[in-house]
């Protein structure tokens, strides 16, 4: 399917993207932006926020905002607090992109670490509830809002060696499915992407002997990811579709 949104179709909204300071993340910040969106930009290294705000300042998009934030240490009262600012600063909340993930280690289920384990179902799974129940009354105020969920393949179908991570996007995937269908006669859209091989560090981290080149770049699925959040998708929830479909 070709995903297409209008040049506009982001003017006015105010959109969260988590793992924004690279990557996927921060291609879709900056294409939200260039699309009219007031992005709030959401990472742990401030260094890498602030290098995205700034391609976003010089390109003339409307000034974003940075929340600095590490989801592996951060408690439920960080997401409350952010939540807070956010409504104060803005007032509502039009789009949420939960794309900040955990790798973790692959391999073998029995030589799964319990100290690894935990820290990517901390990322990919419990900081993700938490922060989406925080600015769920905020995304609530708007009159179209929308959460992403990001998935994976192998939050489809389980893989051998994959096991932390693709346990945590079934998770992942499951949050979404509920959360659609409890909001289901609201404003709010719920559904997830799974991105594919992607040019990433995540990506080069799980396939180091891959050609990166023959690799799809962040910006080469981004229509899929602008679609969700754009007026032009709002027929479609509850969904994890693809950006590469095979």
């Amino acid at each position: 399917m070709e995903y297409q949104v209008a040049a506009n179709a982001l003017d006015g909204k105010v959109i969260l993207v988590t793992g924004a300071g690279d990557g996927i993340g921060r291609q879709a910040a900056l294409s939200y932006a260039q699309h009219g969106a007031t992005v709030i930009l959401l990472g742990r290294t401030v260094k890498k926020l602030e290098r995205v705000y700034d391609e976003i300042e010089a390109a003339g998009y409307t000034q974003p905002a940075i929340v600095p934030l590490d989801m592996l240490g951060a408690t439920r009262q960080h997401y409350l607090d952010m939540a807070d600012t956010i409504e104060q600063q803005f007032g509502r909340l039009d789009g949420v992109l939960h794309n900040a993930g955990m790798l973790g280690v692959l391999s073998p289920f029995d030589q799964i670490e319990e100290k690894a384990f935990d820290e990517v179902m901390q990322v990919n799974v419990k900081a993700t509830f938490l922060m989406t129940q925080a600015l769920l009354p905020l995304l609530q105020k708007s009159d179209d809002a929308r959460l992403v969920f990001t998935s994976s393949t192998v939050g489809h179908a389980g893989r051998a060696f994959w096991g932390t991570y693709a346990m945590s996007k079934f998770a992942t995937e499951g949050m979404m499915q509920v959360l659609s269908d409890e909001l289901s006669n609201t404003s709010v859209k719920v559904n997830a992407i799974n991105p594919g091989g992607t040019r990433t560090k995540m990506r080069a981290s799980a396939f180091p002997a891959e050609e990166a080149n023959k690799l799809k770049t962040p910006l080469d699925i981004m229509p899929l990811y602008l679609y969700l959040m754009a007026p032009e998708g709002i027929s479609v929830s509850g969904q994890c579709i693809d950006a590469q479909p095979k």
